[in-house]
């Protein structure tokens, strides 16, 4: 890689860095075009494809990661976040079970509050209430304070266990942590509309569309919208 081409690659990460995203999102595709493959600006270019969603874009993703799965540059962190996104690409491409035994490999080889998050999460979406309660709670040993694992056991209780008293104790823990985490808003909003709290619910709801979304969400920012509407405000 030329100096220039270092520059545009620093231009681009730096254009994320700040929030230009549709800016950062050209720049990387014109450096993917000039063929200049990178982990340190295409891992987070992969997130931004993930983010974005669809067949094609998660193709691409698992496309761009095994290009740079043996680059020299890829530090031991870059490549867990490497495998991560390559599995939720699996996973939201229907490949389930590969997804999941990838990212049990990659927990095996470096666990982290990134594997416990994205693997907790994973294990509630297979529906085995106990097998996603003992990982999750041994993720919250590794950290107390983890908001995604606090919401991840929340979701445990509230989904698979039908325990919403119990549900409840994590999701307010959750929210305590990190106030606009997107799901554990739409949870907490389950409670007001129970209690008649419609305007608690909304502003809950108005909070959670402003966060940054994932493919691993379990509420899209299209659900949100349509529940504000069907409770009478406005997104």
């Amino acid at each position: 890689m030329g100096f220039l081409d270092g520059i545009k690659v620093r231009t681009a990460l730096t254009k994320h860095q700040k929030g230009d995203i549709e800016g950062a999102k050209r720049d990387y595709e014109a450096l993917l075009k000039n063929g200049i493959m990178k982990p340190n600006y295409l891992l987070p270019y992969t997130v931004l494809l993930l983010r974005d969603g669809g067949e094609e874009n998660y193709q691409k993703v698992k496309n761009i990661l095994a290009k740079i799965q043996r680059s020299p540059e890829l530090r031991k962190e870059d490549r867990t976040q490497l495998l991560m996104n390559f599995a939720v690409a699996d996973w939201k491409l229907g490949n389930q079970e590969k997804a999941i035994k990838l990212l049990e490999s990659a927990h095996r080889e470096r666990p982290c509050g990134l594997t416990y998050q994205t693997l907790g999460f994973l294990y509630i979406e297979t529906n085995d209430a106990q097998k996603a309660l003992d990982f999750n709670l041994e993720a919250l040993d590794y950290d107390h304070e983890d908001s995604v694992t606090l919401d991840n056991i929340g979701q445990i209780y509230y989904r698979l266990l039908d325990d919403k008293d119990k549900a409840k104790e994590f999701f307010d823990k959750a929210h305590e942590q990190k106030p606009g985490q997107i799901d554990t808003l739409w949870f907490l909003s389950r409670y007001d509309l129970g209690q008649g709290n419609t305007q608690g619910a909304i502003q809950k709801l108005q909070t959670a569309r402003e966060g940054r979304f994932s493919p691993l969400n379990f509420v899209s920012q299209e659900q949100i919208d349509e529940e504000i509407k069907s409770l009478g405000a406005d997104g």
